[in-house]
């Protein structure tokens, strides 16, 4: 991990990063993850209204933070941006950038690879190169691709278990991620170009799973789920319930469209849907309730609070297939902390086994 920490240096091995759940990883939780030794990200997703506010409550953290506020030159959290939102979202963010200079900027989901070019080249244009470049990917075709165009610092490849938006179609990220991997030093040998730094994402709940995506040679490894179950995530205590008391994710989670569609949020490119935890809503839909009717009923289950969330409720949880992993609600710091121990102690077992 030594060009990260180079990048990155208020970071500890192995990187544990906080992945920018739109509307929900905002300061709180990115300059907590990032307090604590980890990268913190916030998500501003398709609007960027208020992200000079968030980068302002961590300007003031890092001021007042002991460990932070040794490293002036940049700002320790990223952003996150879905790329899919245009020409608009580009040039609203840039002189936020310019401002802020945060250490990077995740570029997801774009509708074609012209607009990640334009996204990266503006970005490293305004900030001077300051803020780095991460691309999530889920897919060889796409890391291959992005990577010859954008030359990204970083890329985030996603496997299918990770909960929220991600591909239709894909790979768990044991098979997925040694392919990318595979590709990528073929492709920057023959093109003489640099390899990025690659991070694992989709389904790392704990120490295990840490452990395991580093025995693949990832540079480190991204959380999104595990912090839902976090204080600091933005969501309402009935989304964190329904979080906690889930379980047997494999059978109780599904990627679809049904989601956004009853939502309303529909300008996601088509190759993508959303994994979040099976309910009333989808269990009806399954059973052929007419979508006008459901999308009635998720209405009226917006007004009930908190009780519109979980099982036999209707509104929408996104999670991934390793949501029965987590049991419990503790501070950001703390999962970022133990999840980073218990992947130093589950590689020194492993080691252990092999002497």
């Amino acid at each position: 991990m030594d060009q990260l920490q180079n990048d990155y240096p208020w970071t500890k091995a192995p990187l544990v990063v906080g992945a920018p759940m739109r509307m929900i990883a905002l300061s709180p939780l990115a300059i907590a993850v990032s307090q604590a030794g980890g990268f913190g990200f916030l998500a501003a997703g398709n609007d960027v209204s208020n992200l000079s506010s968030g980068l302002d409550a961590v300007k003031a953290a890092q001021a007042h933070d002991t460990h932070l506020s040794h490293f002036k030159n940049v700002l320790p959290v990223g952003v996150g941006v879905f790329v899919w939102a245009g020409e608009k979202l580009l040039q609203a963010s840039l002189p936020i950038l310019e401002k802020y200079r945060p250490a990077a900027i995740w570029l997801y989901a774009a509708n074609n690879t012209r607009e990640l070019v334009q996204w990266t080249q503006e970005t490293r244009r305004v900030t001077a190169g300051v803020t780095k470049i991460w691309i999530q990917v889920g897919s060889v075709q796409e890391a291959v691709e992005y990577t010859e165009a954008c030359d990204p610092d970083v890329l985030v490849v996603q496997g299918q278990d990770a909960g929220g938006h991600g591909l239709v179609q894909g790979a768990g990220i044991i098979a997925l991620f040694p392919e990318v991997d595979d590709a990528l030093t073929t492709l920057c040998q023959e093109r003489q170009i640099r390899k990025p730094s690659l991070i694992a994402a989709g389904g790392v709940m704990d120490g295990r799973g840490g452990a395991a995506v580093l025995a693949l040679d990832a540079a480190g490894f991204a959380m999104g789920t595990r912090y839902l179950a976090s204080p600091e995530a933005n969501i309402a205590q009935g989304y964190r319930a329904a979080v906690v008391q889930a379980s047997d994710g494999g059978q109780a989670t599904e990627r679809t469209k049904l989601y956004d569609q009853l939502r309303g949020t529909t300008d996601w490119p088509t190759r993508y849907g959303g994994r979040g935890v099976l309910n009333e809503s989808f269990s009806d839909h399954a059973n052929g309730l007419s979508f006008e009717e459901n999308q009635r009923l998720y209405r009226e289950a917006e007004k009930k609070g908190d009780d519109g969330w979980g099982k036999n409720a209707r509104m929408t949880t996104y999670a991934g297939t390793g949501v029965g992993l987590v049991r419990e609600v503790k501070k950001a710091a703390i999962i970022t902390e133990e999840v980073r121990e218990d992947a130093r102690r589950c590689l020194d077992k492993v080691a252990n086994k092999l002497r």
